[in-house]
């Protein structure tokens, strides 16, 4: 039995997404992609469901087995989006990953995950000595299975059933995987009309990467789950092509992080643009600036509409057609979301209104994660008893309205990215001129904040803070390299000798 908020017990999240879809509106164009000097290609729901089943029988003909992972290492293309579905048609575990990641941090998700296979675009860097045995998949590979026999249907999967395995910054000093199950693409749905206003007739035009869950999720999976048409770019990324997209493609929703927002308002030239058809912004990723949000409604005449999630369970506290925006708030839990905020310590409870802790999630919700991929002792942090709190500090007012407090732990967000300080520490420690360093966020402005390397140097050491970011970029992905380094004699320590990362700069006065 299912109900409003839980799947079917069988359940597969790419027949969900597909299936129906291409029965009944098998012409309808399903992904545009737009590229650079405005090339086109687009796929039908039919078409995507043809490629979708025939990467799975292509993936299940190498011999992999229920519940094996296939790690995706692609740009912003459509055959990510259909190794993804595949994998899940399949019933293996889809692993989305960045084309940015060095062949170290590969290396890592590989061997982390155990990922069975690996899909690569061309040009991606590969260190086929890591590969250990792995399957390789190229662009040649993947062609020739979408052209191949598909399988007859999609896999006979249960609710329960491991679909997709991200990884996300985690308090040590490598990366955690977040395992989700087919049930959570189910769970999205208090978001579809409670942010995203979701319809079948809306056109979604997303300005992230695939590679990036918000837009996998936002991008793709929402609007396909309603039978709507998603829009991405893979094209250069200079502000001013959203506005000209949102009129060439007539995109009703338009959804990007808020500093992607500030450059749009900055550089843009939104009056040259006929926005008609759009209805509203959508923001993630980042708190949403309240001026951000007025200039953009100054400028546009539309609403801009906020949510807060987390790779644990997407988004789930929102502002959006059903629920007012209050400038300042990302809005409130969405109906049929249980929410709570928690005591830092001891039971628990839940607090009252106007009291600031946890905030937590019921176990219940479906788009909650299954777990972390073998870090039982990290999962067994989150997890309090009936409650996930993953370590954001918010307060609930009167009205329902969430108000958030920072992070009850020192990972930092840098470009809407959940980034471990510990793993920066880590690459920046090896350089020979390090002696100690410390990683936290530094204000640049009073709303923008960037990963920053505080460096005490070896003893003779000259400080060159662009030689150590360019040892950063070599080792780590570009969304995980400090912006800034700053040097300091000597890293604040509690009593016990432990760095005390919130108070790095302040160590600079």
């Amino acid at each position: 039995m299912s109900d409003d908020r839980h799947p079917p017990a069988r359940f597969n999240a790419a027949r969900y997404c597909l299936g129906a879809n291409a029965a009944v509106r098998p012409d309808k164009t399903a992904l545009v992609m737009v590229g650079e000097g405005g090339a086109v290609a687009s796929l039908t729901f039919g078409e995507a469901d043809r490629a979708v089943r025939g990467i799975a029988a292509g993936l299940l003909g190498l011999g992999l087995q229920r519940g094996d992972r296939v790690m995706i290492r692609m740009g912003n293309e459509a055959d990510y989006v259909l190794v993804y579905f595949g994998a899940l048609a399949a019933g293996l575990v889809a692993l989305p990953s960045s084309p940015q990641l060095t062949p170290s941090e590969a290396a890592f998700l590989m061997e982390n995950s155990g990922a069975a296979a690996v899909a690569v675009a061309s040009g991606c860097m590969v260190d086929r000595a890591a590969l250990a045995g792995r399957i390789l998949l190229g662009p040649d590979d993947i062609a020739a299975m979408k052209a191949g026999g598909p399988v007859a249907d999609y896999a006979d999967t249960a609710a329960d059933d491991p679909a997709t395995l991200v990884y996300t910054s985690g308090t040590t000093s490598r990366p955690k995987g977040v395992l989700h199950a087919h049930r959570t693409i189910y769970g999205r749905r208090p978001m579809l009309a409670h942010w995203l206003g979701l319809s079948e007739s809306d056109v979604m035009l997303h300005a992230g990467t695939m590679n990036w869950t918000y837009t996998l999720g936002v991008g793709i999976t929402d609007p396909w789950a309603v039978g709507a048409t998603s829009v991405l770019y893979n094209g250069p990324r200079d502000p001013g092509v959203w506005p000209r997209l949102i009129a060439e493609r007539r995109a009703t929703i338009f959804a990007a992080v808020p500093s992607l927002y500030r450059q749009i308002l900055k550089y843009g030239d939104l009056p040259a643009h006929d926005l008609a058809s759009l209805r509203h912004g959508c923001t993630a990723g980042e708190a949403l600036p309240v001026d951000i949000l007025e200039a953009w409604r100054t400028a546009t005449g539309k609403p801009l509409y906020e949510a807060l999630g987390m790779s644990e369970i997407s988004t789930y506290v929102s502002s959006g057609p059903t629920i007012p925006v209050r400038p300042g708030s990302p809005g409130k839990p969405q109906p049929g979301r249980r929410v709570a905020i928690l005591a830092p310590e001891g039971a628990p409870e839940p607090l009252p209104a106007g009291e600031t802790g946890l905030l937590a999630v019921h176990r219940s919700e479906p788009g909650l994660m299954l777990g972390y991929w073998n870090r039982p002792d990290e999962e067994a942090q989150v997890f309090r008893g009936d409650w996930f709190a993953g370590g954001d500090l918010a307060r609930l007012d009167a009205d329902g309205y969430l108000w958030f407090e920072g992070r009850n732990d020192d990972l930092m967000n840098a470009m809407g990215y959940r980034v471990s300080p510990n793993e920066v520490e880590g690459v920046l420690a090896e350089h020979p001129d390090v002696a100690e360093v410390g990683v936290a966020e530094l204000a640049v402005r009073s709303d923008v904040r960037v990963v920053c390397g505080f460096v005490v140097l070896q003893p003779g050491a000259e400080p060159d803070a662009e030689a150590l970011l360019g040892w950063c970029r070599a080792r780590l992905a570009a969304y995980k390299c400090p912006r800034e380094i700053r040097f300091l004699e000597a890293l604040p320590r509690t009593a016990n000798g432990k760095v005390q990362r919130k108070r790095l700069a302040d160590a600079l006065a």
